[in-house]
């Protein structure tokens, strides 16, 4: 087995990160003007790019395993990091370093953005939490019970009509 099919599932694996740094870009243009129906679009598109991602991770980590099984059985862990260290000087090899930190980029990327994502949504609750406490009355103000504290009048204030036989 050559590392052939590993690329192939890496420049896939790559285009949907790719995409889905795309998708985040688009988020983050959503969340500024508080676009609600673009940025639930984005989520369900982005769901799909993670769905397809996991596939694409799982075929990913069986070539990997398969990879190693036959030329390394002796490594412990299984990543390209260590597939890099036990391929010969070849174009493959290149091809596949040259993916791996164009990988590492996009992933770092990603990570960004998502920062900046959540930081604006947080401002947004925020804002929605101010708005809300603005508008709403006081707890305190909010009772039926009497003014002041003051307490009901007891039983023997009652009038004659009223008392117990």
């Amino acid at each position: 087995m050559s590392v052939q099919p590993i690329l192939e599932v890496m420049k896939k694996h790559y285009a949907l990160h790719e995409s889905l740094l795309n998708l985040s870009r688009k988020k983050t243009e959503a969340l500024k003007p508080d676009d609600i129906d673009t940025l639930q679009a984005l989520l369900v598109e982005e769901r799909k790019h993670i769905q397809g991602i996991n596939g694409i991770e799982n075929k990913r980590g069986q070539l990997v395993e398969e990879w190693f099984r036959i030329y390394s059985p002796q490594t412990s862990e299984k990543t390209i990091s260590n597939m890099l260290s036990v391929l010969p000087e070849d174009s493959e090899k290149f091809e596949l370093a040259g993916l791996f930190e164009s990988f590492v980029t996009v992933l770092a990327q990603l990570k960004e953005q998502e920062q900046l994502n959540t930081e604006l949504t947080k401002q947004s609750l925020q804002f929605v939490d101010l708005t809300l406490n603005m508008i709403q009355p006081q707890a305190k103000d909010m009772n039926y019970g009497n003014p002041k504290g003051q307490q009901a009048k007891s039983e023997s204030n009652r009038s004659m009509f009223d008392s117990k036989a």
